[in-house]
């Protein structure tokens, strides 16, 4: 038993001799002295196992922070010299390209010159006789075009013929016309020079088909490359010829017209273009590949996919009036029309003073741009108003649907360099153009549904003006009886 239940036990049996009290407190005193040591001893050991479990923490931050600087020093060198990769890479296929097209070009001079040297001595016969005998001519592998030979015929089935080009021989016609000048070549000494209308069928058997161009070189019997430059150069010419003739700016005649259409589609007063947005698919860029990056369709469709926007203004009819072609994919439908001719024109030079725009919630609601209410709780009158607003949206994505439809290029990756991709979209908008005022229909089974992806802009409100004139339309269609009841 120790010193302390002693004392105790002692003062409860009531012990009061002077000695035996003297014994008990020095026991008592010894036992609480014992006591503090121990607790003394336990608070030192607790206060040094804090201080070293305060020296292992801050070692192991110490260390992990020397770790994140050396990986964070890695990655920079190493996106670094990525980058300096690239650009190395891109020197490299440029010089390569510069190499070949001046190494061709020394062989198209070098094979004239054999030419006009073997001319000549066919010309003088050694005899001292000068005459007009046959030339050579350069090499050329024979390739058969009996399919577009068929094509040509006179009586080739015009249904047939629309099934291919997705217009009627007439239309086709016209197009060859209006860019004969432009496009025609002469014959040479070399070969002769290719028809126009065989050179505008393989652009738009191409355009209508998608096909790739191994397939276009066989069905026309051309070379690969032959084709490639036939598709650049006629989708040149339809945007340089065309485009100012069939895809422009309605006049004060044409918006008047256009109102009145729309109106009658929707309810909806000065309405005079309906906006959409689409992307067009490609391959990934050798440069700024995140620009292009689609997030949209890669978490749609499980696949990395990237892609360039279309940004289009079309009429109650489904043509184009204005078209914005070649932004990265990355970007939203605001930002895309924060960028095009169409914005500038609206801002700078007051095209679009009193009329509306109609697009969807991914562009923001301004003076000239007419969008649906997107907030959570409507009130009917509200709902009755995107109701006919949506009519008027309808016109262009169904006018996209049709683009898209007759123009299969447009549903997958080109083999066209990015750089010259605008300009083939640009020439498949122009032809959509031509086949809509043509009235040439399109087959249902090549009609595409576009899938919408469009996303709230972040700046939704530019104008309190524009906001107060859609609540007075809105209450006006509902009001006066203009609205249906869809949303019920």
């Amino acid at each position: 038993m120790n010193n302390g239940e002693n004392c105790k036990r002692r003062r409860k049996e009531g012990f009061t001799a002077d000695e035996d009290d003297g014994e008990n407190d020095d026991s008592c005193s010894s036992g609480r002295e014992t006591k503090k040591k121990d607790l003394n001893g336990i608070i030192t050991s607790l206060i040094l196992l804090d201080e070293q479990e305060k020296r292992d923490r801050e070692e192991r931050n110490d260390a992990f922070k020397e770790e994140k600087s050396v990986m964070e020093s890695t990655h920079t060198k190493g996106t670094r010299t990525m980058l300096e990769f690239h650009s190395n890479l891109n020197d490299y296929y440029s010089k390569i390209d510069e190499a070949d097209r001046v190494k061709r070009k020394k062989s198209r001079v070098k094979a004239a010159t054999v030419v006009a040297t073997a001319s000549n001595h066919v010309a003088d016969d050694g005899n001292g006789k000068s005459g007009s005998g046959q030339q050579r001519r350069l090499w050329v592998k024979d390739r058969s075009n009996a399919w577009w030979d068929e094509c040509n015929r006179p009586d080739y089935p015009e249904e047939e013929f629309k099934k291919a080009f997705r217009m009627s021989k007439s239309t086709f016609d016209l197009i060859c016309d209006e860019l004969n000048a432009v496009i025609a070549k002469e014959d040479t000494t070399l070969r002769n020079a290719i028809p126009v209308k065989q050179r505008v069928a393989v652009c738009i058997w191409r355009l209508a088909t998608g096909e790739p161009l191994r397939l276009v070189s066989k069905r026309f019997g051309l070379g690969i490359s032959t084709c490639h430059k036939l598709v650049l150069e006629v989708c040149s010419a339809i945007r340089n010829v065309l485009m100012p003739k069939y895809l422009q700016w309605p006049d004060e005649d044409s918006l008047r017209k256009i109102k009145q259409q729309f109106e009658g589609i929707s309810g909806i007063p000065n309405a005079v273009g309906s906006m959409y947005t689409t992307h067009i698919p490609i391959i990934a860029p050798k440069i700024s590949v995140a620009a292009y990056f689609n997030k949209r369709h890669t978490e749609r469709n499980q696949k990395t996919s990237y892609s360039i926007t279309v940004q289009g203004v079309v009429d109650p009819t489904g043509v184009f009036t204005d078209v914005c072609i070649g932004w990265p994919g990355s970007m939203t439908d605001d930002q895309v029309l924060e960028k095009s001719a169409l914005f500038q024109r609206a801002k700078n030079g007051g095209l679009l003073n009193g009329v509306w725009v109609v697009g969807n919630s991914g562009y923001p609601l301004m003076d000239w741009v007419l969008v649906p209410y997107n907030q959570q709780h409507l009130t009917w009158t509200q709902h009755a108003f995107n109701e006919k607003i949506g009519e008027i949206q309808k016109v262009a994505k169904e006018a996209f649907g049709r683009l898209k439809g007759r123009w299969c290029c447009l549903q997958k990756r080109t083999e066209v360099k990015l750089q010259d991709l605008p300009v083939v979209l640009g020439a498949c908008c122009v032809l959509h153009n031509i086949c809509e005022m043509k009235k040439e229909g399109i087959d249902p089974e090549l009609k595409v549904e576009v899938i919408d992806d469009e996303m709230v802009a972040e700046d939704g409100l530019r104008s309190v003006s524009s906001l107060k004139a859609r609540d007075a339309i809105a209450h006006n269609l509902l009001h006066h009886g203009l609205a249906g009841t869809g949303f019920l």
